[in-house]
């Protein structure tokens, strides 16, 4: 069966920067949501489509963080969001919806990686809870928004973690099966890359596309759970507790990091495509469940019978489904 996942040539890098792939691009007129911009990637993200002229909306959990965060970018506008909260999804989407704005760009790229057990009020677990359902209510949620835009994108920060494995249908929540934080971190990437897959399938016709993408291996906040030796043993940090930066390694800095994201959010190169998994600002070549280079997408978060049981599973665990298209 002919697939689209495979690299299209972009002429960029694994060193490329976020900066460097919005050249030439003019965003005015446009809107974005960028989930956790205020921090990391996602910050350098809402603020290099700022810097295109975008109107950038970002929604944070901890309003007093980020406010401070941003204090010295007022371009970005800032609102409130709780990704593990299903009210307080609903509230920023009234909000947003309120605002009779069509949806250009919606980046999921709020994220947590490898904390310990941690179930929302429904009981679901933390990073399944915050990675993918989250994103999934909030993309359902703003639906009418991404249709009246005429041609959204919605890109999802996934991870090469996908690797560590696809998603258990049977104990997402680990509720039978012992919880281990990189098990579920993985299961939680690998949402992501099938929640491009399927949400591309289902907005094509309304001119929505989505992309899934690994950033690289970046020292931000996302690794407040891992001890400085986890982080030393894993080759992130050097003997002197610095950022190892080595692209080619897959240890970027931030700048680097958002280049994809930035890349699949703005870039004609990719129109026409959908439902891919990208990596060093090209689309990721396929790779077999035992492939140890470290690049590319494994078989089960490409998968579109898997994409498919994982949407109608979301739909289940958080009663939100697609409606409407158009403002």
């Amino acid at each position: 069966m002919p697939t689209s996942q495979h690299p299209i040539d972009s002429g960029f890098g694994a060193a490329t920067t976020a900066q460097e792939v919005i050249v030439g691009s003019d965003l005015r007129g446009k809107t974005a949501i960028v989930t956790g911009g205020h921090s990391g990637i996602g910050l350098v993200t809402a603020r290099v489509l700022a810097s295109a002229g975008a109107h950038v909306v970002v929604p944070a959990r901890d309003e007093v963080k980020a406010r401070d965060a941003l204090a010295t970018y007022p371009e970005l506008v800032l609102d409130s969001l709780d990704l593990m909260d299903p009210a307080s999804i609903d509230a920023f989407a009234k909000r947003y919806l309120a605002s009779d704005r069509p949806l250009d760009i919606l980046v999921n790229n709020a994220g947590i990686m490898a904390p310990p057990l941690v179930r929302d009020s429904r009981g679901y677990e933390s990073q399944f809870s915050t990675n993918h359902l989250g994103h999934f209510q909030l993309a359902a949620r703003l639906w009418p928004a991404l249709c009246a835009a005429n041609g959204a994108r919605v890109v999802v920060v996934s991870s090469r973690g996908h690797a560590r494995g696809g998603v258990d249908f049977d104990d997402p929540n680990f509720e039978q099966r012992p919880y281990d934080r990189w098990i579920a971190y993985g299961q939680s990437k690998t949402a992501n890359a099938l929640f491009g897959v399927a949400l591309d399938e289902r907005g094509q016709e309304q001119g929505v596309r989505a992309f899934s993408l690994h950033p690289g291996g970046i020292v931000t906040d996302l690794v407040r759970y891992m001890t400085p030796e986890e982080l030393r043993a894993s080759g992130a940090l050097d003997g002197d507790g610095h950022p190892v930066i080595d692209p080619t390694n897959n240890k970027k800095t931030p700048e680097q990091g958002a280049a994809t994201t930035v890349w699949c959010a703005t870039s004609h190169q990719l129109d026409g495509l959908g439902g891919v998994y990208c990596e060093n600002c090209d689309v990721a070549g396929l790779a077999p469940a035992d492939d140890k280079s470290g690049l590319g997408v494994r078989p089960w978060a490409t998968d579109t019978a898997a994409a498919d049981r994982l949407w109608r599973l979301s739909e289940q665990l958080t009663g939100a489904k697609l409606h409407g298209g158009g403002l």
